[in-house]
């Protein structure tokens, strides 16, 4: 597959069988063969997302110093700002250059998994950050709920398997500042090569070259969606409960031409995670002769901590 396909959620979510079996089908195949889909119909309006990115925009034009107040010790950067060059992917030394902020689940109904999650960090310069940024994670966390009862149809489970896993998930909305580049990078890019760690990623901000995806034969091809689009892609944990039926697919995010490089470059991932207690196990389903088992029985809470030891984000 050279290119990524396109799907619309609102065929998923109409009363039409035939459109709402079609969808299926069509992110299934997608999932199986590249791990990525552009998708239309999601519940971001246009509103909303301009006043997102003019609130991520005003916050990383805050001082260095005045961001650097929100940048929380001890947590693994799960909430508030992560500074320029701080994060690695897996099994690099070279920090990818960008600078990021994090928000997190708004758990309203278990006061014990409240506990366990951090607080989201409020920024006091920014009256409307916060409450502008909430709104888009509730929109997104919506969408990729749709998404994943379409994928349980696909794998043959009831078709509201992954609800209770993602309600209250330690789900996060990453936006990120990829700033203008000023001298030659060392062998740096805005993004290495990775995959992700989560269940499903939905991206905002993929309108431009950059994102670049790993199809099957290696080569490294262009994500590029429409003004109207997610790019949503399979993450470790979905690939490793479906025993690697539904692929999570190396990407990447490269440095612009050199004319370029004195142009920042935002984009707004949303991390889908389940519970911590959600149980990756391999589905029996997705087991037989030809698809033995490949990975050992893990909670989502335990593959997560040790991925964020393997980015460098938590300490041994």
């Amino acid at each position: 597959m050279n290119s990524i396909p396109s799907v619309d959620l609102n065929d998923f979510i109409s009363n039409d069988s035939s459109k709402k079996q079609a969808f299926v089908d069509a992110i299934g195949k997608a999932y199986e063969e590249i791990g990525f889909v552009a998708l239309k119909g999601h519940f971001l309006d246009d509103a909303l997302v301009d006043r997102l990115y003019k609130e991520v925009k005003n916050f990383f034009d805050l001082p260095l110093e005045t961001k650097q107040k929100y940048e929380i010790p001890g947590i693994g950067g799960q909430r508030g700002y992560v500074s320029f060059g701080k994060e690695s992917a897996k099994g690099k030394k070279q920090g990818d250059l960008k600078e990021f902020w994090h928000f997190g689940q708004y758990v309203e109904d278990n006061p014990e998994l409240k506990k366990e999650y951090p607080e989201n960090v409020m920024v006091q310069e920014l009256p409307d950050f916060n409450e502008v940024g909430k709104e888009a994670y509730k929109m997104l966390e919506k969408t990729a709920k749709f998404v994943l009862r379409a994928l349980a149809i696909h794998l043959d489970l009831e078709e509201n398997y992954f609800d209770n896993y993602i309600h209250n998930g330690n789900s996060i909305l990453r936006p990120i500042h990829y700033p203008p580049i000023k001298e030659e990078p060392k062998d740096a890019v805005r993004a290495a090569a990775h995959g992700d760690i989560n269940l499903i990623t939905l991206l905002m901000g993929a309108q431009g070259r950059g994102l670049q995806v790993k199809n099957h034969k290696g080569e490294w091809i262009d994500a590029i969606a429409e003004p109207d689009e997610l790019m949503i892609n399979v993450g470790d944990m979905l690939s490793r409960h479906t025993n690697n039926k539904l692929k999570s697919t190396i990407h990447r995010v490269v440095n612009p031409p050199k004319e370029l490089w004195g142009t920042s470059r935002y984009s707004i991932p949303f991390f889908m995670h389940p519970i911590s207690s959600m149980k990756l196990n391999v589905l029996e389903s997705c087991i037989d002769d030809e698809n033995p088992k490949l990975y050992e029985d893990i909670t989502a809470g335990e593959f997560l901590n040790e991925r964020l030891i393997e980015l460098g984000l938590i300490k041994k």
